[in-house]
């Protein structure tokens, strides 16, 4: 082109003409970066696909045939919409075999993991950063108890376990790192010479351990007082604690049994377990001095915190009450929120039910362990709760050496050695000790060390209350130091690894109370139905008599007269069978009142949950007859009890600023409902955080603010007293009641501000509330594109804590839910196809897989989906089928 002509380009189109020279330049620059953009669009793709790969390599077939080694007949395994398995077998072993194979299908990164927490062997899968966990979890010894049970076993029962154990390792003979679940994968990445062992009924029993762990009630209230007496010294302390941990409201609140059933006695079975309930379990071993970080914060990351929310509700309503004539069971366990949730659903069925193959069960189960944990047969359906009875105590021990105390004598501390292995570090050699009641704790937490440091203990009592005294005050106190030990059930070999199947195979309610009677940890509230029209209630456990003590405070170790007695005789236990009522409620409140012979517990749940379902229940059955839809809307009721009491003590409370004021109106004309896009609920519980915190742990002596219905029942009797000096508060500059409600105001106001920001109109407490579920393991990696691979959320969720919906969050640690509703369902005993279930997640724990949180959202909404149970039904709903064959 030639100069006019460029010229001529330039004015017809506005482009300054470039020189040849530069043209080329551009055009090679431009060649140079298509290139370059191809190649990492190639190798974005190649990571993409790789990605991809990686991930499905591990999605379990769901279709077709496989031959598996160890299989006797043809097993189908029937997969519904939601990936729900139903297997069905001709006899009980390949039932547990095909039920070990499908969990290991779903879930075997999650059962890998849980044996290593209950074996105390995690840090040979992410190295010394698990040491300190590893030795306190060794020191309690589980995965050593487990052995023992599986050794105490039927030889049916043991069977069962050995069955599902080889389906487990038949599942991974075949398959290695990524090809399990993509964990591994990135395990490898860390800790590339790891292998998984093959699975072992031991395995299967020691998560019971982990569950009773997850489910305690106790043992930090315990220790809060404890620590909480040391610092406000004997004088005061008693006073104090009387109020900060006031008795259970049985005048507001409802008791489970208020009248104790007459029932037949059971009749003698063969039972495996220990030999009778008066047996004393040998003492376990406790840690030599070894500093570690809290006993129960280590533990709690790896096995659920028992925080705020942990508990249950259950009920059943007998078909006087019920549209149909028959009765309707409800139950959501609250436990600590996890990815993948806790529970895994599937049925169980013998082609003919006999009784060599006795099972024809469906419900929730626990990957790793055989059998329905919670659900119904073809008969029976029920139920479970937390008991929230006191079965573990501290003990002050005094130590002499190598020597402890006890009734006047020098007794040989118990000692044996660990070996903790450690991926990419040295051995450790663990020394584990223990007196007669158990491990010794001290030494391994700040908690327990500042126990013995400076302990005060219960050997007193006033007006039937555990008295708090200087220890040096107990008579015959001997010399030596001071130590802390755990006397709690969980340590004791047991017999709940039988108790399932007892249930499962339940035919009535002699069945069902037998089946109870062997299920002692954790300890639960059990509620029944049957197809008869009958519904029950029974008090299971090892529930300890105790001696001098009531275990509300640590006791003194040296005086055998603070041991536990025995165990309350099952016979003597509450039970409920045909209520007049109608109904049962269990709510972890108490169980029986203060007329009952032995003494169960201090520390129940208040119960404001158990007045709640007993009010609607009792209200909508006056109006009509109920039906499963009035169940679950009842699990998911969103009233908070106190937002109504707050209403009543803001109802004169100026605030200075107006739009302080027009937070305060909005909880005046609030109906208590914690609704999820409630503005009011949002700015009640941050008011309800604010004032606990301005009341007791903003001070010289900090106080406890762990238990909302705790503090409800604290701050209900305070409004009652005005006078009170703990309404005066320098530290935040309230002078009286008034004074700290308006300071309150104003800071609950701005820090939902600094939230949700100034216009109230976008103010909702499901925001604030939102879960976001976080892988156990990788989910809190702090490496954000790992973390990104396998959490999901946040998800807006309604309820709160001391809620019927009880989505529980911590105070002073942020709204966001910490523990759920792991689970709903409502059995319907009129027709089991009728009956509805949800959970948190999904089936699958693989990540990317369309079951790994496909029923969250539903959850979150509080809605429940039918799932089929009668064979015909099944196999109409089935989107997948997969027959297993003997190989041959």
């Amino acid at each position: 082109m030639t100069s006019d002509s460029a010229a001529l380009v330039s004015s017809l189109t506005g482009e300054v003409p470039v020189p040849s020279s530069r043209r080329g330049l551009w055009g090679k620059l431009g060649k140079t970066l298509f290139v370059v953009l191809a190649i990492l669009v190639a190798v974005a793709v190649a990571v993409a696909l790789f990605l991809v790969w990686t991930v499905q390599r591990s999605f379990p077939q769901t279709d077709g045939e496989l031959h598996l080694s160890g299989l006797d007949g043809r097993v189908t395994v029937e997969r519904d919409d939601r990936g729900i398995p139903t297997v069905t077998a001709t006899t009980a072993h390949d039932l547990f075999f095909t039920q070990g194979f499908v969990h290991a299908q779903d879930r075997f990164w999650e059962m890998d993991f849980r044996r290593h927490v209950t074996s105390a062997r995690v840090s040979e899968l992410f190295g010394e950063s698990q040491v300190g966990t590893d030795s306190f979890l060794r020191t309690l010894g589980w995965h050593r108890i487990a052995e023992e049970e599986v050794e105490l076993l039927s030889e049916t029962d043991r069977s069962y376990y050995e069955a599902y154990a080889a389906g487990v390792n038949s599942y991974l003979a075949d398959r290695s790192g990524a090809e399990l679940s993509l964990e591994y994968a990135v395990l490898g990445l860390q800790n590339p010479d790891y292998e998984p062992e093959p699975w072992t009924p031991a395995d299967s029993v020691a998560w019971l351990k982990a569950m009773a762990w997850d489910l305690r009630t106790n043992i930090e209230a315990e220790t809060d007082r404890a620590l909480l007496a040391s610092e406000l010294g004997a004088d005061a302390a008693l006073d104090a604690l009387e109020e900060l941990y006031p008795a259970y409201p049985f005048e507001r609140n409802p008791v489970i049994v208020p009248t104790i059933s007459s029932v037949p006695a059971l009749e003698t079975r063969t039972a495996s377990g220990p030999a009778s309930d008066d047996e004393t379990a040998a003492a376990l071993a406790g840690i030599e001095w070894r500093e570690a970080s809290s006993v129960i914060e280590a533990a709690s990351l790896l096995l659920g915190d028992a925080g705020e929310g942990i508990g249950s509700n259950s009920w059943v309503v007998g078909g006087s009450l019920t549209e149909t004539g028959m009765p309707l069971l409800a139950n959501d366990p609250h436990l600590g929120a996890s990815l993948p949730s806790v529970w895994h659903q599937m049925q169980l069925r013998c082609t003919i039910v006999s009784e060599a193959c006795p099972f024809d069960v469906g419900g929730f189960t626990f990957s790793g362990i055989p059998g329905v944990i919670i659900g119904h047969n073809n008969t029976v359906a029920w139920g479970f709760t937390n008991l929230t009875t006191d079965v573990a105590d501290l003990y002050i021990e005094k130590i002499d050496g190598d020597s402890y105390w006890y009734d006047g004598e020098l007794l040989p501390l118990e000692e044996h050695t660990e070996t903790i292995r450690v991926a990419g570090g040295d051995d450790i050699e663990l020394t584990v000790r223990s007196t007669v009641h158990g491990p010794i704790i001290s030494g391994l937490t700040g908690d327990f060390t500042a126990i013995a440091e400076d302990p005060y203990v219960g050997p007193a009592t006033r007006s039937g209350t555990s008295a708090v005294l200087p220890l040096t005050d107990a008579p015959e106190t001997p010399e030596g130091a001071f130590a802390v030990s755990l006397r709690w059930t969980a340590l004791d070999a047991g017999t709940t690894a039988s108790a399932i199947f007892a249930l499962n195979t339940a035919e009535d309610f002699d069945d069902f109370r037998y089946a109870a009677s062997l299920f002692d940890v954790p300890a639960q509230n059990l509620i029944y139905a049957d197809t008869e029209g009958n519904i029950g209630y029974q008090t299971p456990g090892r529930l300890p008599i105790r001696g001098a003590g009531d275990g509300w405070l640590p006791q003194p170790g040296w005086d055998s007269a603070y041991d536990w007695q025995g165990f309350i005789p099952f016979e003597s236990l509450p039970v409920v069978y045909n209520p007049t009522s109608g109904y049962i409620v269990t709510a972890n409140n108490a169980i029986v009142d203060t007329s009952y012979r032995y003494f169960l517990s201090r520390d129940w749940d208040y119960g404001y949950r158990a007045g709640r379902i007993a009010h609607m229940i009792e209200r909508r059955a006056a109006i009509a007859p109920l039906t499963a839809q009035d169940m679950r809307e009842i699990q998911a009721d969103n009233e908070m009890w106190f937002g109504k009491r707050l209403a009543l003590a803001l109802g004169e409370t100026s605030a200075e600023r107006p739009e302080v004021q027009e937070a305060i109106e909005l909880v005046r004309a609030w109906d208590a409902q914690n609704n999820a896009d409630s503005d009011a609920a949002a700015y009640a519980n941050v008011f309800f955080s604010r004032l606990a915190q301005n009341l007791f742990s903003e001070r010289d002596v900090p106080l406890p603010v762990t238990g909302h219905a705790r503090l409800y029942t604290v701050i209900d009797e305070l409004f009652d007293d005005p006078e009170n000096p703990l309404w005066a508060n320098a530290a935040v500059g309230a002078t009286d009641l008034d004074s700290m409600l308006a300071v309150t105001a104003e800071q609950a106001y701005d820090e939902l501000v600094s939230l949700q920001g100034p216009t109230m109109s976008r103010w909702n407490w499901g925001g604030l509330h939102a879960i976001t579920l976080t892988h156990d393991t990788f989910g809190t990696s702090g490496i954000a594109p790992i973390e990104a691979l396998f959490n999901r959320g946040p998800y807006a969720v309604g309820g709160g804590a001391s809620v019927v919906n009880a989505t529980g969050w911590e105070i002073g640690d942020g709204y966001a839910t910490t523990t759920v509703p792991s689970m709903r369902m409502v059995i319907d005993l009129d027709d089991f196809d009728a009956s509805t279930w949800n959970h948190l997640t999904g089936t699958s724990g693989h990540a990317f897989h369309e079951h790994y949180t496909d029923q969250t959202d539903a959850w979150s909404r509080g809605e429940q989906q039918p799932w089929v149970f009668s064979p015909r039904a099944v196999t109409q709903s089935a989107v997948d089928t997969l027959v297993l064959l003997p190989a041959p």
